[in-house]
């Protein structure tokens, strides 16, 4: 995972992101965001109250929300943005919210990421960036891939976090986001999308619904190179793909696989981790017009540094 981190660091470096984290109490986050801001990667943004905080912090922000000059602009955003959803008072009440706050500051764009979780559930996390960065145009839903990589090799996964059951237009939005995803650690996205069939050896509800996301996805993206329905050994064996699938150029060289439903995706990419020993980075979140990453309550300092470096670079991404 070192020389994917290095890739990153060398594609972000020089372009004055700042990434903002929200749980400034959490001492993995602090030994994390001082060595950001020590190797001038980003600029970390610690949410928190200063006086709380004993270390060096040269180099990274700390904003106070109850003190910051930005609560009451945010404040009246928020209200704007939650459409009668939400109260001027009950927009007061979330904002002093660390995660609330922070996901206001890269809605506000004084921001360019949000890097949380280390303390907080997953819901914690989501449930603003849903709420106020929201999804990007064209875009329904958010989801999880990981990268997994094992010495020189690397392969995007997803989504293997956030939805049970996607429909054929979900699974379309996932194929091509996760193409982009896999442009930005260098891999040449070559996107099956797996099944029980291969180009129609069987046909059921479940296999038809993978074949229409194929035909949207190619649709809406035709510059990426996208296939399917395939078995994962068509996906990955060439020999298996030359014999099951001729016609595709995905066949036998995908590097970019979408799972059919989260059974299979969380099912899939565990075992390549424990049986195929690969690393699993993630999950990383997708399809939001700004990213949030959401990190384990298990996660180390190393863990929220790498997060740091994604987010940022998911930043860079069109």
């Amino acid at each position: 995972m070192s020389k994917i981190i290095e890739e990153l660091k060398a594609k972000i470096s020089g372009n004055n992101i700042r990434i903002v984290f929200p749980e400034s109490n959490d001492e993995r986050i602090i030994e994390a965001a001082v060595r950001l801001a020590e190797e001038k990667i980003l600029t970390p943004i610690l949410i928190g109250d200063e006086t709380h905080v004993s270390t060096d912090l040269t180099g990274c922000e700390i904003v106070n929300p109850e003190t910051s000059s930005l609560y009451n602009e945010f404040v009246q955003a928020l209200v704007e943005r939650r459409a009668g959803k939400c109260t001027y008072e009950q927009a007061k009440e979330m904002l002093k919210k660390p995660n609330y706050f922070g996901t206001m500051m890269v809605y506000m764009n004084q921001a360019d990421g949000l890097v949380s979780g280390a303390a907080h559930s997953t819901g914690d996390t989501v449930r603003p960036a849903l709420q106020i960065i929201k999804t990007k145009p064209g875009i329904t839903k958010t989801f999880g891939y990981f990268l997994m990589s094992r010495d020189d090799e690397k392969y995007i996964m997803g989504d293997c976090a956030i939805n049970p059951n996607p429909s054929s237009e979900d699974l379309a939005e996932f194929a091509i986001e996760s193409a982009k995803a896999a442009a930005m650690f260098n891999i040449d996205p070559k996107v099956a999308l797996l099944s029980f069939s291969t180009h129609g050896s069987a046909e059921t509800d479940e296999t038809k619904k993978v074949v229409k996301a194929v035909k949207i996805a190619k649709k809406k993206a035709p510059e990426f190179d996208i296939d399917g329905e395939m078995q994962f050994d068509a996906a990955f064996v060439p020999s298996v793909g030359e014999k099951k699938f001729p016609e595709s150029s995905v066949s036998g060289k995908a590097n970019t696989f979408i799972f059919p439903d989260l059974n299979s995706g969380n099912i899939g990419y565990k075992i390549a981790q424990r049986l195929g020993n690969f690393d699993a980075m993630g999950p990383i979140l997708a399809g939001l017009n700004k990213p949030v990453n959401d990190l384990s309550r298990g996660c180390s300092a190393e863990d929220v540094y790498n997060t740091a470096i994604i987010t940022a670079a998911q930043s860079m991404i069109e």
